[in-house]
């Protein structure tokens, strides 16, 4: 699923093209890209149509388009969800699912989405924030983000600090990949009790967080198959910079020790063994 930086890349493409524009048709080709939309499909191209974007705003995974009407058109990719702009002759991707054209005849603006997990919708005076998501955390390159207040949140879980950095209501944008990435960077298993974290430690893997994160944006994300894009249609390349996500085997690049690869969530941890060694006394997943 597309995390913070390839959400953010997405959201500067769309800041670059469409702000400004007038939506002057609506299309919905498959009815669960808006199915957050409860309305139904010949609603949501009727409060879209004659509507101009003013801004492209992000929190954490979600983009937001605020409308002049004082709506807002929300997007979450989901897993496979691309946003894409396109010459208005270009042939249909196989799996379109929206397409938005705009009063200047430019490119028009399509949702993309193999799995169908993602999805549009039109917030009623949400321009500011979307109610819908006005409950997920700020993220760590919001210049409002209180790293302070991160850190005393944080401190005062009992989880692991893993499973923390993934609590959108913590602190949000932050997927698998990135976690990882930051664990592996702070030397810190994903395992460790966040209540068992001194300040300055929570307080240094904040900083790798924002540093990971920051580095990817500048990359234009990671990109590990086809299916996350920019709205160009071009790949992330930040997969090339991981120290340890998706390296199970492969020597650390700090001390040499092969990646070790570890049950997680339905998913997978990876950390190097040497390097960020698990709290004693924890049970082997």
């Amino acid at each position: 699923m597309p995390e913070l930086p390839e959400v953010e890349t997405v959201r500067q493409g769309l800041a670059q093209w469409v702000t400004g524009r007038t939506i002057t048709a609506v299309q919905v080709r498959h009815p669960r890209a808006i199915r957050r939309h409860e309305p139904g499909a010949t609603h949501f191209a009727d409060v879209l149509t004659g509507r101009t974007v003013t801004d492209v705003r992000r929190r954490g995974k979600y983009l937001w388009l605020p409308l002049d009407s004082g709506d807002a058109l929300i997007g979450h990719l989901g897993m496979s969800g691309q946003l894409l702009l396109q010459p208005v002759d270009a042939a249909d991707e196989l799996h379109l699912r929206v397409r938005f054209r705009f009063a200047d005849d430019g490119p028009e603006l399509r949702f993309v989405d193999q799995r169908t997990f993602g999805g549009l919708s039109v917030s009623a005076g949400g321009a500011e924030l979307p109610a819908e998501i006005a409950h997920i955390a700020r993220d760590p390159m919001d210049p409002e983000f209180s790293d302070a207040g991160f850190v005393a949140a944080l401190r005062r879980r009992r989880t692991e600090v893993k499973r923390a950095l993934l609590d959108q209501t913590l602190i949000s944008g932050v997927g698998n990949i990135y976690a990882d990435e930051a664990l592996w960077r702070a030397k810190l298993h994903g395992i460790r009790p966040t209540d068992a974290l001194t300040a300055p430690a929570a307080g240094r893997l904040l900083g790798h967080v924002r540093d990971v994160l920051g580095e990817a944006i500048t990359q234009g994300g990671t990109s590990f198959d086809e299916l996350y894009v920019n709205v160009n249609g071009e790949s992330g390349y930040f997969d090339r910079s991981l120290n340890a996500y998706g390296r199970e085997g492969e020597p650390c690049p700090r001390c040499g020790a092969p990646i070790r690869r570890e049950a997680f969530m339905n998913r997978s941890s990876y950390s190097c063994p040497r390097c960020q060694p698990r709290p004693r006394g924890a049970l082997r997943g």
